[in-house]
């Protein structure tokens, strides 16, 4: 698979040679959404806590007679089919709402998401991703140079360095990442992913 590229000019370089396992894999929609469903779960926090009927603190009488009220029948006033009682199936703070997901599937699905990106012109290889100071300004000259103006753009590179995180993080539309953090729910949000060269042999050895 043959990747074009271009510097931080926006000009043309030398293409690369990508391997076909992780950039022209034939897409796998079933697989892509049980990835990204799978990594969203794992990131679920199970911290939501309610009370069943036993933890209502309500006195236990009956409310009122069994008959001639013209009321449905009540037991306790803690019934969940009363306003403040308790619930049938409570929420405990301790659900596990992960999923497993094998290591050959994470690979096969982030290798056809990236392949996705390729066949729709969605991805972009740049030459090397270097900015000389720690300024915003600087970045989005060179995101204009790209071709990428104002566009939700995700950015993967082999080494994050300090210049490059400070200028890119008051983008909102922006995200910056090193090849190891690339997960599939970014890949799939943004419209736009840039990639440099040397995030490629990255992304081939651990995925191909």
């Amino acid at each position: 698979m043959e990747l074009k590229v271009i510097n931080q000019q926006g000009q043309a370089a030398a293409s690369l040679n990508a391997s076909d396992a992780v950039f022209a894999r034939e897409y796998n929609e079933d697989l892509v959404h049980q990835l990204v469903t799978a990594y969203m779960a794992n990131a679920r926090a199970a911290n939501s806590k309610q009370k069943g009927r036993s933890e209502i603190s309500r006195s236990t009488k009956k409310p009122f007679a069994q008959k001639g009220t013209g009321r449905a029948r009540a037991g306790m006033a803690n019934s969940p089919l009363w306003r403040g009682g308790g619930k049938i199936f409570p929420n405990t703070g301790e659900e596990n709402y992960s999923q497993k997901v094998n290591r050959k599937m994470y690979r096969a699905g982030l290798s056809s998401i990236l392949s996705k990106l390729v066949a729709e012109g969605r991805l972009t290889v740049v030459d090397a991703l270097v900015v000389d100071a720690p300024k915003t300004k600087r970045f989005v000259e060179t995101m204009k140079a790209l071709g990428l103006g104002d566009e939700r753009v995700l950015f993967i590179t082999d080494a994050l360095d300090e210049n490059l995180y400070l200028s890119s993080r008051n983008l909102h539309n922006v995200l910056v990442l090193e090849a190891y953090q690339a997960d599939p729910v970014s890949l799939v949000r943004f419209p736009k992913v840039v990639i440099t060269r040397e995030a490629v042999a990255k992304m081939e050895e651990m995925f191909a």
